[in-house]
């Protein structure tokens, strides 16, 4: 149960939006530019970095949510989304340049002056350009508001994984301003 009375049932952020539709207006429409957007990193890439920083910050809802949608919109699928979100050990399961853009990510997650020039030259080293590098800081510090936003308010958080299959479908096919 949520810490405020939402007057809706939606689950985890939909359900917070929907209470504050002014403030949902500029959230969406940056979770729109930094995850559908035009960019060199595709779709799913993007999708993953949001899934791993909410896994980080152990936001169910999001990490789940965002995995669901990165595992819809890349090669490997839910195996590869899982093996990255559980970090379990057997073969790099994305490429070096987004293995070292995760790695920035999780020093974002940790604290922005944690991202140093030596994980920055590592990713350049790895292929990265600077708008990617600076898109992937920008999601990942949006990602950990957008995380403590839903747990911060105990928004509800679906235990049904076929909820989050729904949720990550309707992402891939009508984006975070398609309709609710």
């Amino acid at each position: 149960m949520a810490h405020i009375e939402l007057g809706n049932d939606g689950p985890g952020i939909r359900g917070l939006l929907a209470y504050r539709p002014e403030s949902a207006r500029p959230i969406t429409e940056l979770c729109e530019m930094l995850l559908r957007g035009d960019n060199t990193l595709s779709r799913g890439e993007r999708e993953l970095i949001a899934a791993y920083v909410s896994r980080l910050n152990e936001c169910d809802f999001c990490a789940n949510s965002h995995g669901v949608c990165a595992a819809l919109q890349l090669p490997g699928g839910a195996e590869q989304v899982g093996q990255v979100l559980s970090g379990a050990p057997g073969g790099e399961p994305v490429s070096g340049k987004l293995s070292a853009l995760l790695d920035i990510a999780g020093l974002v997650q940790l604290g922005g002056r944690m991202v140093t020039e030596e994980s920055v030259a590592k990713a350049r080293a790895a292929g990265a350009t600077d708008v990617e590098i600076h898109d992937t800081v920008l999601i990942a510090a949006a990602f950990c508001m957008l995380n403590r936003y839903v747990d911060g308010l105990a928004a509800p958080t679906p235990g049904d994984p076929a909820q989050y299959a729904a949720m990550g479908d309707r992402l891939v096919r009508e984006g975070y301003l398609g309709p609710r």
